[in-house]
């Protein structure tokens, strides 16, 4: 009998998973390891991740919607209860509050009695991407990246086992980037974050430091490119740590990455298509050894249509592990080694990243090049969609073999999980409880020693652990910061100068002209996302069309109230307004803005809505006044400008 061959251990099992609040979180995060969950990946509320309170008007509807709301120390403590953190290993989805996120995290781990030194886990950190691809940024740049090499050198101290960045080229992905751009802006991220770091740790202690840096990554369709650009970033990393920052040890060279692969590609129309998609993609991260994730998380079938049940969660989970334990994978050596059509493929990519990454260095690195990159990733995306619109990339259940047997996965009561209605109540009642009930001169003495450090330039995770500590708020801190270092507003990265992007639109550009001449001017079309939501790539995309169309556009980014939505309206003299939100606070959003719009007399221009809108909500949104409203299944924008047209044209309002 032969000997089987020794096996490797699996990457780490997450799930990416937070919602409702702190005590509903915890009880999945319980279950999920129960079931074999072998780490914990927290989503945060985008209140949580802006920094705001969640009672704050910009909270509004946006509460335990895409996480869990986490305001102060009590809510850490109970999204962690009767889980051991120190003997967890944790990935906190967090980046511009990320100092407060893990000064609550040390906060209530130190509550556990756990030695802190020996705490494990990553937070994202990257505050690049945020200006980049998904908005939940707070402060301008430079304060920024010096918060995020605070956190860096704070860890090496005290946390000697914790990851204290992900770059995070997942988003950028997400918002169309190439494989290329992939590779150079996340390694672009990492070498301004390795130069700011340089100075706030001890010489002999960097290269350890580079070690401790890791990413997280997106993992597309086109699998064989995928695996292939995964390993062009081992190489790509191995040769930059060593060339541009001398590190010697091989060990503090490894490129070290976790995934969440694709949940830009799951579609709407025939979801259950999704789960082939969601294993050929997790292939493209686990097949090649030499370039294997770390921790793998997978996102569940059916999120394109709202949030996934345990269930389906359970589902994604299943799928790691038959792959870990019932496969013979993790018996070989790199299956690809060798392979001349892989060593081209990688050498491609390669180059193709280097040429950006040397586009970006001339123009004095990732945050002197924030205005670039975005226009780059708008470009790339409007390259993407055009490709599935016109049919030269196949999206199966989409563009083509439309024709399907309805799903019995998505049909009958509970198909869906809906959030729970009352949770935001119970979140701000609990909220404000903890304001009542805390030492408020101790909370003021800690919040004035956080302005302190801020001012001052010393590093800033001392005072946000006191602040944790004595009951500070998610908002207060972040007001702090806000006000140490001021508020910002990303690129959007759409140009509004005549577009030369006018190839297959002759007949809309027409209609457009058509109608601007009736109403005596051009068409006036003001994009909007009202909210906390910084997945701007739909609505970046849309304004970009009806530019190309020939409208006049506005579209001045994210987080914007209804009120100033509703300003802009009167100001701009728009004849038809369109909002993107993608977080599910639509309700609540819409039913306020178009109350404005008629208390301001402006109920007359018709608002079109896109987002992940269930056709219940769809309905009320109708019922409510909404002229539109698009899901990802409307992937045709040329569609959606034929219907903006129509909805302002005189003639047509004329005979309804």
């Amino acid at each position: 009998m032969t000997d089987l061959p020794a096996r490797d251990r699996p990457w780490l099992f997450r799930t990416y998973a937070g919602h409702s609040t702190a005590k509903a979180s915890n009880e999945l995060y319980r279950n999920n390891l129960a079931k074999g969950q072998t780490g914990l990946s927290v989503a945060f509320d985008l209140p949580t991740q802006t920094g705001y309170d969640s009672d704050h008007q910009l909270a509004r509807g946006e509460v335990g919607k895409v996480g869990v709301p986490i305001a102060h120390l009590g809510d850490m403590r109970m999204l962690f209860d009767q889980i051991p953190l120190d003997q967890m290993n944790t990935s906190m989805t967090i980046n511009a509050t990320a100092p407060w996120l893990l000064s609550l995290y040390i906060a209530a781990a130190e509550e556990q009695g756990a030695d802190i030194s020996a705490l494990q886990g990553t937070v994202q950190n990257d505050i690049i991407k945020e200006y980049l691809s998904r908005g939940t940024y707070v402060c301008p740049p430079a304060p920024s990246l010096r918060m995020i090499t605070d956190v860096a050198a704070y860890t090496r101290e005290h946390l000697p086992k914790w990851n204290p960045m992900n770059v995070c080229s997942y988003h950028l992905q997400e918002a169309g980037a190439t494989p290329e751009e992939e590779l150079a802006f996340a390694l672009a991220t990492a070498t301004a974050v390795l130069d700011d770091l340089k100075g706030k740790v001890p010489e002999e202690h960097f290269p350890a430091m580079v070690g401790r840096i890791s990413f997280f990554v997106n993992a597309g369709i086109r699998f064989v490119t995928e695996m292939c650009k995964m390993r062009a970033f081992v190489e790509l990393w191995d040769e930059i740590t060593l060339q541009r920052y001398g590190v010697e040890d091989p060990k503090f060279r490894r490129f070290r990455y976790g995934v969440q692969v694709n949940s830009l590609g799951l579609t709407e129309q025939q979801p259950e298509n999704n789960v082939y998609r969601i294993l050929i993609e997790m292939l493209a991260v686990t097949l090649s050894k030499n370039a294997r994730a770390r921790a793998v998380q997978l996102p569940a079938w059916n999120e394109a249509l709202g949030l996934p049940r345990p269930w389906d969660q359970q589902w994604s989970l299943r799928m790691q592990q038959i792959l870990a334990y019932e496969t013979d994978l993790l018996e070989y050596e790199d299956l690809f080694d060798g392979n001349p059509a892989i060593t081209r493929k990688v050498e491609a990519l390669k180059d193709g990243a280097r040429a950006e990454l040397s586009q970006i260095d001339s123009m004095g690195g990732a945050v002197a090049a924030i205005d670039y990159m975005k226009s780059r990733l708008v470009e790339s995306n409007a390259d993407r969609i055009g490709k599935i619109e016109g049919g030269e990339t196949t999206v199966v259940g989409v563009n083509r073999w439309t024709e399907a047997a309805e799903s019995p996965l998505t049909s009958g009561d509970g198909a869906i999980m809906v959030a729970d209605k009352d949770a935001e109540a119970d979140q701000i009642a609990r909220l404000r409880a903890w304001r009542d009930t805390r030492d408020t001169a101790a909370v003021n003495a800690a919040l004035n020693a956080l302005r302190a450090s801020a001012k001052s330039g010393e590093n800033i995770m001392p005072a946000s652990i006191a602040a944790a500590k004595a009951g500070a708020t998610t908002g207060e801190w972040g007001d702090v910061v806000r006000a140490a270092f001021g508020q910002y507003r990303a690129p959007t990265g759409v140009s509004k100068n005549p577009s030369n992007r006018t190839e297959g639109l002759e007949e809309i550009r027409a209609q457009v002209d058509a109608v601007s001449d009736k109403l005596g001017r051009r068409l006036k079309f003001l994009v909007g996302k009202p909210g906390l939501d910084g997945h701007s790539n739909g609505a970046e995309q849309i304004a970009a069309r009806a530019r190309d169309c020939g409208m006049d556009i506005t579209y001045e980014g994210i987080r914007l109230t209804p009120e100033e939505i509703v300003t802009a309206a009167r100001e701009q003299d728009a004849h038809v307004v369109g909002l993107s939100i993608l977080s599910g606070s639509h309700i609540p959003l819409l039913e306020e803005l178009m109350e404005r719009m008629k208390d301001a007399g402006l109920g007359h221009i018709p608002v079109v809505a896109g987002g992940i809108i269930p056709e219940d909500d769809a309905a009320r949104l109708r019922k409510m006044g909404v002229a539109r409203v698009y899901t990802p299944k409307d992937f045709e924008l040329n569609r959606i400008m034929f219907d903006i047209v129509a909805l302002v044209d005189p003639k047509a309002v004329a005979a309804e």
